[in-house]
């Protein structure tokens, strides 16, 4: 299936990441998002979620720092407008994309030429990976103190579980990253192990947690 060109309107937010067919709740409060989101609703309800590149801004352009390539396309699901401007809604992921060029435009958010990327069908996990997964969820949990009702997490389709955990687990951006560009599902439940098994062998200096 060829890779479909088209204009996209970008949510640059560092940690946060959005798969297809999974959903993504957000607050919005900055004008030029709010901005984002009535041009959205008003045209086709999507929204390009992509994560700056750290550390990469040019002098004077910290509020336009360079993008990653890879990000996945949201459509607005629910939204609940606020009597002062501000919003929540929810994104539903729709397709994976990489961007072309970044568009100049008279908007206050930015906008992109981008390729989405052909979905993936039907993948799953191997019974020892998934497993695997499981058991290091467990761990990385208990190491956290995070509570977890672990009777859903088994119900969850391997799909839902790797992206889901991939969603919002405390990685750095360059870990976020890394896993929404893993070349299939297996692939990134792999690394949601080694990242779980190294994050959670370090002390909280050096544990790195969403921005």
């Amino acid at each position: 299936m060829a890779a479909e060109a088209t204009r996209l309107s970008v949510f640059p937010l560092p940690g946060a990441l959005l798969f297809p067919r999974m959903h993504l709740p957000l607050h919005i409060f900055e004008p030029r998002y709010r901005a984002m989101v009535s041009d959205a609703m008003a045209r086709d309800r999507r929204i390009g979620m992509v994560q700056p590149r750290p550390g990469l801004a040019e002098k004077g352009e910290a509020a336009r720092p360079p993008l990653f390539d890879i990000g996945c396309v949201g459509r607005i699901a629910d939204v609940e407008m606020l009597e002062d401007g501000r919003s929540n809604l929810v994104l539903e992921g729709i397709a994976l994309f990489r961007i072309i060029r970044e568009l100049e435009v008279t908007t206050a958010f930015r906008q992109v030429e981008a390729e989405l990327l052909p979905p993936r069908e039907d993948e799953t996990l191997a019974l020892a990976e998934r497993s695997s997964l499981e058991m290091e969820s467990r761990r990385f949990a208990d190491a956290q103190g995070y509570a977890v009702d672990w009777e859903a997490v088994t119900r969850l389709d391997d799909e839902a579980l790797v992206n889901g955990i991939a969603q919002i687990a405390p990685f750095d951006v360059a870990a976020k990253q890394a896993l929404l560009e893993a070349p299939d599902l297996s692939s990134r439940a792999e690394l949601i192990v080694q990242l779980m098994q190294f994050f959670g062998r370090h002390d909280g200096e050096d544990r790195v947690t969403l921005q």
